[in-house]
């Protein structure tokens, strides 16, 4: 797996200029910290596309006072005009609080706790905003297979945000409003087609060195480039796949041959 992993990371070496001049323009940081709001008119998401149960979630969550948005992989995939398989809804509320506003609802979890939404076949995830904690005070901690371990602590939507894998993920959609939302510049990057780690690569793949097989696989299954500097510490931290748990890989490795992309990946 580990070879087989390289081998796909080498391909992407001759699309390093091509990469440098797509993330060129990329680079728009919202003013003072605080997000980047896309207007209705500014993106192509409707309430049409949106799955009727995740619609009933976030608008109960909101008529309860909360602040509800979609998040991740739903919200990168209706900009690009496909539709999601999953769609995920980030909240204020705990998920104890979101299980008292829902009867059809389940807690799991042990570290980090979700509360699913049922319908049926159908579930809603939803998860409540995670935060810094403890652990942007203190020195990164390692388990004993080199991954660095963070706190799963509840915070604010910006905290949540940073705390996401690639920034064309952390785009929340706000049903207040129909905006979208972003801290991180992922809009930019969802438009010059980049695919790029949130904060500093080697830290990232550190706390899961997984992070690297689906960077290959967003960036196949999407249409998008790599970011160099999330390309260059793969070749030096490959090897943490070795101590990654097998059924953990062979589920990445399904993933990647069953996700209609296998040829190109």
């Amino acid at each position: 797996m580990l070879s087989f992993f390289k081998k796909i990371i080498n391909k992407t070496q001759s699309t390093e200029a091509v990469i440098e001049v797509a993330h060129a323009g990329s680079e728009k940081k919202p003013e003072s910290g605080g997000p980047r709001i896309y207007t209705r008119p500014e993106h192509n998401i409707s309430r049409s596309q949106i799955n009727k149960n995740a619609l009933k979630v976030l608008y109960r969550l909101k008529s309860e006072g909360y602040d509800a948005y979609l998040v991740g992989g739903c919200v990168r995939d209706l900009l690009l005009g496909r539709e999601p398989k999953d769609f995920d809804v980030a909240t204020n509320a705990s998920p104890e609080q979101v299980k008292q506003t829902f009867r059809n609802c389940r807690i799991v979890g042990r570290r980090f706790r979700l509360a699913h939404v049922i319908f049926g076949r159908d579930m809603i995830e939803v998860a409540t905003f995670r935060g810094a904690g403890d652990d942007a005070k203190s020195a990164p901690k390692a388990d004993q297979e080199g991954r660095l371990l963070r706190d799963n602590n509840y915070g604010t939507i910006a905290e949540d945000a940073v705390r996401r894998d690639f920034t064309v993920n952390a785009l929340y959609y706000n049903i207040k409003d129909f905006s979208i939302v972003d801290y991180v510049g992922g809009m930019d990057d969802h438009k010059a087609g980049v695919i790029r780690l949130i904060g500093e690569p080697e830290l990232r793949y550190r706390e899961d060195p997984v992070r690297m097989i689906r960077l290959v696989r967003f960036a196949v299954k999407l249409g998008f480039t790599v970011n160099p500097a999330c390309e260059k510490p793969i070749f030096e931290l490959a090897e943490l796949l070795a101590n990654i748990p097998s059924a953990r890989l062979q589920d990445e490795a399904l993933k990647l041959f069953l996700s209609g992309y296998a040829v190109q990946t």
